[in-house]
């Protein structure tokens, strides 16, 4: 089988590529490249599972970032197990055909206990004490030692929120091209998430955002020119391009103002009870599943969710089939942003009774995708906070505003102009039309087969 990479640039769409991306706008130039039809839901756990499937969310069942867990009757967002994903994937089809045939995972979702041979992913330690220690996990696992003596503590505060930066894109870099040099795998994936940060605080506001897109254009060069001097056939692409948004719908204070939340109190501070609930949603990004755990409602819930404004379809479990999300994880609505528009998770109606989580970066705990981590409420806040660590007091880092008009850019719907369209640069790409993100696996499977191209 032939060499390959697969290098996922995050937020990378035609909107973005030119003047600030010289390295990036000439790959896509002088190599086949495309755009890829943004499927339902276009988020990163959802579209990377589908990339390396072949297979639509209703197969795979990775309808979202996160879901609602009617067993455990909890909602959970950011899970880790590869075994999440239905469906056969890439690598193991090719360890089928070349027993030879190995595969590195390095930092693509549900990336814990694949079948991969090689894989690294963000995993913290949670201390006794209730600090949160940078770290990744690997599999081997002394490969996490190994990778953490030479590059350093995995950046884990500047790979998500209010510290977010290039540091963390640069050690995935340096990671992938260390496990390369010393294992040589047949396929690569590497993820790059640069881009999102600035992408989903700024939108496409190049004032803001050009220091951003030279910095990934330089990691991308750099990690082209090593896989292509080692022979192997180099995949450009994204997940999802991000458009600019300027309307957060609190979807969750629509059903409280129905009555269909119910709310636990607890020092003063409210929490969302999804399993007492009549209804509730999970809000991601573009898109929200909407739960009903009391079919009485269902009549009530959407004569009210059809009158909000900046909703464009709303998707009871038959409508679903028809844009590949029906499966027994979705919502029972599934609710699809206007251009401009997107959902947050906020359910509490006074600030000062806001959940203890919401204030800081915690991604499992929050029953939704909460794009505000990457803003800080005061620097001075954040300061004193650090000093606590040092002088080794307990600290809570409650330093995220809860102001959603803060967010200017966003991804997971499907009606965007095609230059917020993800995009795709591959070798075995042929023809120019748009391609279904289904047809990724075919593109990557050829390049490691040889097979004919495909023809969109």
């Amino acid at each position: 089988m032939k060499k390959t990479v697969v290098i996922d640039i995050v937020g990378l769409s035609n909107s973005v590529i030119g003047e600030y991306t010289p390295f990036i706008s000439g790959y896509m130039a002088n190599h086949p490249a495309t755009t890829i039809r943004p499927m339902l839901p276009a988020v990163t756990t959802a579209v990377q599972s589908t990339f390396v499937t072949g297979l639509w969310p209703s197969e795979t069942g990775i309808v979202g970032n996160g879901w609602y867990d009617r067993i455990d009757s909890e909602i959970k967002f950011w899970k880790q197990s590869n075994k999440l994903v239905n469906g056969e994937k890439i690598w193991d089809k090719a360890k089928k055909l070349d027993p030879s045939f190995t595969c590195s995972y390095m930092f693509w979702w549900y990336n814990m206990y694949s079948t991969t041979d090689y894989n690294v992913t963000p995993r913290p330690n949670y201390l006794a004490d209730g600090r949160k220690m940078p770290d990744c996990y690997s599999h081997p696992a002394g490969l996490r030692d190994e990778l953490q003596q030479k590059f350093g503590q995995f950046p884990l505060f500047q790979f998500w929120g209010p510290g977010a930066d290039i540091k963390s894109t640069q050690w995935i870099a340096e990671a992938s091209v260390y496990t390369d040099q010393k294992y040589n795998p047949t396929l690569t994936f590497i993820y790059l998430p640069h881009l999102d940060y600035c992408l989903q605080k700024f939108g496409p506001d190049f004032s803001k955002i050009s220091k951003d897109l030279k910095e990934i254009d330089q990691v991308v060069s750099k990690l082209v020119g090593y896989y292509e001097s080692h022979g192997a056939s180099v995949i450009l692409l994204s997940e999802y391009g991000i458009a600019p948004v300027n309307n957060p719908i609190h979807i969750n204070r629509v059903l409280r103002d129905l009555g269909l939340l119910q709310i636990r109190e607890e020092r003063g501070l409210e929490l969302l009870d999804a399993g007492g609930s009549k209804a509730f949603a999970v809000a991601d990004h573009q898109i929200a599943h909407i739960y009903i755990n009391d079919p009485s409602v269902r009549g009530k819930l959407l004569d009210k969710i059809s009158t909000i404004p900046g909703i464009k379809h709303i998707l009871h479990k038959e409508a679903q089939k028809a844009y590949h999300i029906d499966h027994e994880r979705s919502g029972d609505f599934v609710l699809v942003a206007e251009n401009g528009s997107w959902f947050t998770y906020y359910f509490w109606l006074d600030d000062n009774k806001a959940p203890d989580y919401a204030r800081c970066v915690d991604i499992h705990k929050k029953p939704g995708y909460d794009p505000v981590e990457m803003f800080m409420s005061s620097k001075l806040r954040a300061g004193y906070k650090l000093l606590r660590k040092k002088a080794g007091f307990r600290y809570v880092m409650d330093v995220i505003p809860l102001d959603a008009q803060l967010i200017k850019g966003s991804h997971g719907n499907i009606g965007e102009a095609s230059e917020y369209h993800a995009v795709i640069a591959a070798d075995k790409l042929q023809n120019k039309a748009e391609i279904d993100a289904t047809q990724v696996y075919d593109i990557i499977w050829k390049t490691l087969t040889d097979e004919d191209p495909v023809v969109a």
